[in-house]
């Protein structure tokens, strides 16, 4: 989106016209003087005036620094999954549920100021993303308990490598050549995390299998959120969205459990709270706000920090110790996610620059 100044135009520096019309008497070095004077307060009135460039203010430290911190807030999920003792497809349900619950006075202002009824219209973009949520949490928390955590953190962690083929279906979008190269450098990352831990394991297979589709089903519900959400406010998108996921997830989990039946321990609650408060509210949110603003292909790369985040909160509460390729993981995703998003940025300023000279 362009920046428009409200302020009027500044001619530019290095025009023809004289900064200074000065009595001829006054001598060379006081003209020359107050030229350099002027040249600089009109350089400075430009900068302040000019609309400002897109590349670092919109890309680095508008949408990206929500995705960043969205990144982390997801990331807790594991947290609050291993202290709790739910049935997991319930545990999706609930914290979906209370998601929708806690944001409907939201939902419910956002209505009001755009003057926004609730019909089907409104509810429609969200249900089969939502659906697609739904199976995403179910199939990644069964994933994940039936295979080894290295096999599930390699699959989960190959979305980069989904997501341009979901965006040239769904959008007609499609990579460009530094985003290719980032993702190469990030999946590098990956691959030595894999290849240090990763299990070929015939008891592991199914788990596998699992956490592949889970992984494609997260993918396809990052690129629709880029696409479906289509509301005045990411609210009237969101509510409905998990509202449809977490009824999804507890129609399933009356087949496995019965939620009024369960004893639900303080560690429990809190663990409900925390994955609706932080890792939904927070963390999803932020992730389709950024699939909204930004490439996707930055959004999926930035998400790979996710697991770096994880691998540092498991040393916090877990004492649990990352070993050397997590590291060298770490320094592939970041170098290859920091090259795009460079790259981004430059793309922008230059672009906001051809704009301001045409």
């Amino acid at each position: 989106m362009e920046t428009i100044s409200s302020h009027p135009r500044v001619d530019r520096v290095g025009t023809n016209r004289p900064y200074y019309n000065g009595p001829a008497t006054e001598s060379a070095s006081i003209l020359q003087t107050r030229s350099h004077i002027g040249r600089g307060i009109r350089a400075a009135g430009l900068a302040l005036t000019r609309p400002i460039p897109r590349g670092i203010v919109s890309v680095m430290a508008g949408p990206f620094l929500v995705l960043l911190f969205g990144a982390f807030a997801a990331s807790t999920s594991v947290i609050f999954i291993k202290a709790s003792t739910i049935d997991p497809v319930l545990l999706c349900a609930l914290r979906l549920l209370l998601s929708a619950a806690l944001l409907t006075p939201l939902f419910a202002r956002e209505l009001r100021r755009h003057g926004v009824s609730l019909n089907a219209r409104l509810l429609a973009p969200s249900i089969v993303p939502g659906l697609v949520l739904g199976v995403h949490f179910m199939s990644w928390t069964v994933g994940a308990r039936l295979t080894a955590a290295a096999n599930s953190t390699l699959i989960v962690n190959l979305v980069p490598v989904v997501m341009p083929f979901y965006v040239y279906l769904l959008l007609r979008e499609t990579l460009n050549r530094r985003e290719a190269v980032g993702t190469i450098v990030a999946m590098a990352g990956v691959a030595v995390l894999g290849i240090s831990d990763f299990r070929f394991d015939r008891t592991y297979f199914l788990g596998d299998m699992i956490s592949f589709v889970s992984m494609l089903f997260f993918a396809l519900y990052l690129v629709l959120g880029r696409r479906n959400n289509v509301q005045r406010s990411i609210w009237l998108y969101l509510v409905p969205l998990y509202s449809t996921a977490g009824l999804f997830c507890l129609v399933v989990a009356l087949f496995r459990v019965d939620p009024f039946a369960v004893p639900y321990s303080a560690a429990d609650l809190v663990a409900v709270a925390g994955l609706a408060v932080v890792a939904t509210i927070i963390g999803h949110s932020a992730l389709n706000y950024a699939m909204k603003l930004l490439r996707p292909q930055i959004t999926s790369l930035v998400n790979l920090g996710q697991f770096i985040f994880a691998g540092v909160l498991g040393y916090l509460f877990f004492r649990e110790i990352p070993t050397l390729s997590f590291f060298v993981a770490s320094l592939l995703i970041i170098a290859g996610a920091a090259f795009v998003i460079i790259a981004a940025a430059r793309r922008e300023r230059s672009g906001a620059a051809v704009s301001d000279d045409g």
